[in-house]
């Protein structure tokens, strides 16, 4: 899984947000906002990784149980795929 080239994460005012660039504002109108571990995930998927390596890196930077971390995940992949933000 990768983020789309279309996709940008930026900071704004202290507030973490995915905006979409050039012609995929056309199809996502609006930004979504992150919170840490969503950052962390965020980056992750910049560089392309299976959903078992974003759970790994929930449990190596958070005090969570795999069964948190796991539901992290599939809930923040849902998100994502609902704004196409995953290729």
């Amino acid at each position: 899984m990768k983020i789309k080239s279309t996709f940008a994460l930026r900071n704004i005012a202290g507030n973490w947000v995915a905006l979409p660039l050039g012609a995929a504002t056309l199809d996502f109108n609006g930004m979504l906002t992150l919170n840490e571990s969503g950052v962390l995930l965020w980056r992750k998927l910049e560089d392309g990784c299976t959903k078992a390596e974003l759970i790994e890196a929930l449990l190596s930077e958070y005090e969570v149980t795999r069964d948190e971390a796991e539901a992290d995940v599939y809930s923040f992949i849902s998100k994502l795929e609902n704004a196409g933000c995953i290729e």
